[in-house]
């Protein structure tokens, strides 16, 4: 109630949280909230559910989320009846469902969170079941894509499980393991900020697991448009990986940053480092790391208008790939040469192969990728003036902007505008902009942002000009 009188927002109400949950459980007239808590707890309906009762209450009670109530068979199977147990719970006060979760209210978490998760033998095998479902390798032309997307509801309580015991068990590589898994489940499935760089920074740099925590984060990063922090990061990772004389991962350090620097348009350097990881997986015998590579290479030739060599380059990545069980290169290698075609004025042939790549994709969950294919297609359409059609691949990419991508989103904005902005549709160009623009400062795409700033530019210098002066109320000025 008070936090909703003084309107706190969610920052202000956990800070006064920590600082009166002590005078919340123990009230000034002497009556303890305490006490009043172990009342159902002394129950005989609750100590008919037996010993395992009171430890599922504190690991409901320690997760943000509460306990997602389908996953109750594989999170406690030595829990029987576990839906009859909370139904107890819940008649007795002490849970509720909120949005397909069992949760508590604050007061009963802080009251019954176990104050030494390490001596909870529940939260402990817990904690065993969610590592194990995070340790699924992640393969994009596999069931095992799928199977990892659980992480999009559980993401909040897997970070806390893992602040936790990298904080209580802070030289367990089995933890730090879980926890690179738990970044590259996040990249794929769910791109959002979260604030992990302190705690993987702080690693000693020969801690056995840094550099993969860094090299994960530093794609969770990039996934963001966050392109100068990934750089530091995997030039970092990169730095400790050829001190270990680890080559295999030295070469995939190599080929992110090339395909970094392609996004940051550092042209020279990309293609130095991919032509290195190229050799280093020529020498190793790594087909799928050659033709990732190739990939690489054919875009920043691309930017660097070699575009016979990049079609080479994008060519022989095809080449290299098997059809079956690597259709996630083939999709990307065929999107590359639509690009290709794109810059070289071949407008049926660009076409041809992003429709090849879309009749891949669609047989996937690959919305990252897709989106990218139908965002290329609204791009070419946008500069064919084909505006109809530069619309609807631009709705298509939106269907894909799944799981809180929030960059994505805000790259179809960016390209709407600009739609609206070659159709002289001055007013819908400019609160697109405006929308991406906000996107990407809370995003930290620094490079997008001046980009979208610029696009703002321009449409309010139209706007301002004598022909349509006095003919709309738009002011987009955020300069």
């Amino acid at each position: 109630m008070v936090a909703h009188h003084n309107r706190w927002d969610t920052d202000r109400l956990a800070t006064e949280w920590e600082t009166r949950r002590t005078s919340v459980l123990q009230t000034e007239r002497g009556k303890s909230l305490a006490a009043a808590i172990e009342l159902p707890l002394a129950s005989a309906m609750f100590q008919a559910l037996g010993p395992d009762a009171r430890a599922l209450l504190g690991v409901a009670a320690l997760f943000p989320q509460g306990i997602n109530e389908n996953n109750l068979d594989w999170l406690f199977p030595t829990i029987s009846s576990g839906t009859n147990v909370l139904d107890r719970f819940c008649i007795l006060s002490l849970i509720y469902w909120s949005n397909g979760f069992i949760t508590m209210l604050a007061p009963l978490r802080d009251y019954l969170s176990p104050k030494d998760p390490m001596s909870s033998s529940l939260l402990c095998t817990t904690r065993e079941h969610y590592f194990t479902r995070m340790s699924i390798v992640i393969d994009p032309s596999g069931p095992s894509l799928g199977e990892s997307q659980w992480i999009t509801s559980e993401d909040v309580n897997v970070k806390h499980l893992l602040d936790i015991f990298t904080t209580s068990d802070p030289n367990s590589d089995n933890v730090w393991d879980t926890y690179t898994n738990f970044i590259r489940h996040l990249a794929w499935h769910k791109k959002r900020l979260i604030i992990l760089k302190p705690k993987i920074e702080g690693l000693p740099d020969d801690h056995s697991c840094k550099p993969g925590c860094l090299i994960q984060l530093s794609q969770l990063l990039c996934s963001v448009g966050n392109h100068a922090e990934c750089k530091r990061l995997l030039t970092h990772a990169l730095k400790l990986c050829r001190e270990r004389e680890d080559d295999y991962v030295v070469a995939q350090i190599l080929g992110c940053l090339s395909d970094t620097n392609w996004l940051m348009g550092h042209l020279e350097e990309g293609m130095q480092q991919a032509e290195e990881a190229l050799e280093i997986f020529e020498s190793l015998g790594d087909i799928a790391g050659q033709a990732q590579c190739s990939i690489v290479l054919a875009r920043l030739l691309r930017q660097d208008e070699q575009l016979d060599a990049a079609e080479v380059a994008a060519s022989h990545a095809i080449s290299l790939i098997p059809q079956k069980g690597e259709q996630y290169l083939v999709c990307e290698s065929h999107r590359v040469l639509a690009q290709i075609h794109r810059s070289k004025g071949e407008t049926e042939k660009a076409i041809h192969h992003f429709e090849l790549a879309v009749g891949i994709g669609s047989s996937f969950d690959w919305h990252n990728l897709l989106f990218w294919i139908h965002y290329d297609l609204g791009l070419l359409f946008c500069g064919e003036g084909r505006f109809d059609d530069a619309h609807a691949h631009i709705e298509h990419a939106k269907s894909h902007t799944v799981d809180h991508s929030a960059y994505n989103l805000g790259r179809a904005m960016e390209l709407q505008a600009v739609v609206w902005h070659k159709q002289h549709r001055l007013e819908e160009a400019g609160s697109e902009a405006l929308r991406a623009t906000d996107v990407y400062e809370k995003l930290g795409a620094a490079k997008d942002v001046e980009e979208c700033r610029k696009l703002l530019q321009e449409i309010q210098e139209e706007l301002d000009s004598p022909a349509t002066s006095g003919q709309s109320t738009f002011n987009c000025k955020i300069l």
